[in-house]
């Protein structure tokens, strides 16, 4: 057995407090009890710190946090001593391809109807790489060669042989009114990533004049509907407008129920893109920012004025190369965004960075300048706010999602390395297991049950094996 994690069953020991709550009255699923453990969470505006806590769940959610030198445990509890290890938060992930995912094709620029959940294939290895680093909630998106490339989707990391399986709502039951079904936002793009032939956009202005265009359409449409909408109220004879899915999908963008992710990195570019924006008012997450720096007081500006900025994903590339419009990143663009005030979390773009090591690049953060508090929620609860779902994710509280991490030691560590994942209460990653070590040890290749999606490699593509993958 793992000498880091020692089952065990509490005997005999009456249930007192707000534990009385786990002994029974919530059904026959057992509690389980994570004990001993330095617990790290965000709360409020920072992060806080438990040493030998206890970490209490059951049917999926969070019971109770609480010290474990003085918690009491009824016989039916199943306890994990986690004496020495680190628990912290299942990880966020807010940009990443995993699932060999792709959107949209050649033929248009624009094309918000495509969905990325019916090209994502729950069984690929990918999500077995990303629960081996700690990750529990995916946005998983198209790319970025298109202005639009289609709707994101936002997935718990669940083991599942369907992609429903995996939606963060799983029945239409609990999901909010608030949010589009199944919940994920929109993927838009613009620089050079976006700039092709026709029917493509051949220069910056060009892109957000098409993107303008789209969007006045959609307002034309949305009034339709409320026009017609507002005559069946009134029990008045009117003919349904036609339906269109990609207008559908900028509508609920500018109702605020879909979030725009929106791929860009020169400072223009990002500029560019909260004007249109301020122009139709969709709530946006600006995503990669490479050169967010420049003008982090601009942004600082608008987040304290406008909510439906919900600040800035970016990466740690700490390699060069790269596309040219990147050629500017900069490694303390994360402590630049933090002085300035603008809200930051932290992505992967998996296959660019890999899953794996997702904590890695909270420490690079760290390395360049990021406090470590900052680091920790640009992991976690940042990201689940720029995702919607900071009610059910994101930290460790109370009637949360008993999404959890079970590290060997501290989460910047090099040395560090995730033990157990844990998500709605049941284990999905323990490195005790041979098979998961595997996907965590293994390399490129290892479990590789089909080629990585990517969107940025010359002709749409790379070759490997004697063929071109990708779109």
């Amino acid at each position: 057995m793992n000498s880091s994690l020692r089952l065990l069953v509490a005997a005999g020991v009456a249930c007192v407090g707000s534990l009385a709550l786990v002994c029974g009255a919530l059904g026959q699923e057992k509690p389980v009890a994570i004990l001993n453990a330095t617990l790290i969470t965000p709360e409020g505006t920072g992060v806080k710190t438990l040493e030998n806590a206890a970490l209490i769940v059951q049917h999926g959610k969070i019971v109770s946090i609480g010290d474990a030198r003085t918690i009491r445990l009824s016989s039916d509890v199943t306890t994990i001593d986690a004496a020495g290890k680190v628990l912290m938060p299942g990880l966020v992930d807010t940009h990443s391809h995993v699932g060999g995912a792709a959107g949209a094709d050649s033929s248009a620029t624009i094309q918000p109807d495509v969905r990325i959940l019916d090209s994502i294939n729950p069984l690929d290895s990918g999500y077995n790489r990303a629960r081996s680093g700690g990750l529990t909630t995916l946005n998983v998106m198209p790319g970025s060669g298109h202005l639009s490339s289609g709707q994101t989707i936002y997935l718990k990391l669940r083991k599942a042989s369907r992609i429903e399986g995996m939606y963060f709502y799983p029945d239409a039951a609990t999901a909010p009114t608030t949010m589009p079904w199944p919940p994920g936002g929109l993927k838009m793009a613009n620089g050079t990533n976006s700039i092709g032939e026709p029917p493509f956009s051949g220069t910056r202005g060009k892109s957000a004049a098409m993107v303008r265009e789209r969007f006045i359409k959609a307002q034309e449409y949305q009034a339709k509907w409320a026009k017609y909408n507002d005559a069946v109220a009134k029990g008045e004879k009117a003919d349904a407008p036609e339906r269109d899915l990609g207008l559908d999908a900028i509508v609920e963008c500018l109702t605020g129920k879909r979030i725009v992710h929106h791929h860009t990195h020169r400072a223009d570019d990002i500029m560019t893109v909260m004007r249109l924006q301020k122009e139709f008012g969709f709530r946006v997450v600006l995503h990669h920012t490479s050169e967010a720096w420049r003008v982090a007081d601009e942004l600082a500006a608008i987040a304290k004025e406008d909510e439906r900025f919900l600040g800035c994903s970016i990466i740690l590339v700490d390699s060069p190369g790269g596309k040219l419009e990147a050629a500017n990143l900069r490694m303390d663009t994360g402590t630049i965004l933090e002085k300035a005030g603008v809200p930051t979390c932290i992505h992967t773009d998996d296959w660019i960075n890999d899953s794996r090591f997702f904590l890695r690049s909270g420490a690079l953060a760290v390395r360049f300048g990021m406090s470590r508090d900052a680091a920790i929620r640009a992991l976690t609860i940042e990201g689940a706010k720029m995702l919607d779902l900071a009610d059910r994710v994101g930290s460790l509280e109370a009637g949360k999602d008993a999404d959890f991490v079970i590290l060997s030691g501290d989460p910047f560590s090099v040395y560090t390395k995730v033990e157990q994942t844990w998500i709605d209460g049941t284990k999905v990653f323990d490195r005790a297991n041979a098979e998961d070590l595997l996907f965590a040890t293994g390399g490129f290749g290892a479990g590789r049950d089909q080629e990585p999606y990517l969107c940025c490699a010359p002709n749409g593509g790379f070759s490997f094996g004697g063929k071109v993958w990708g779109n």
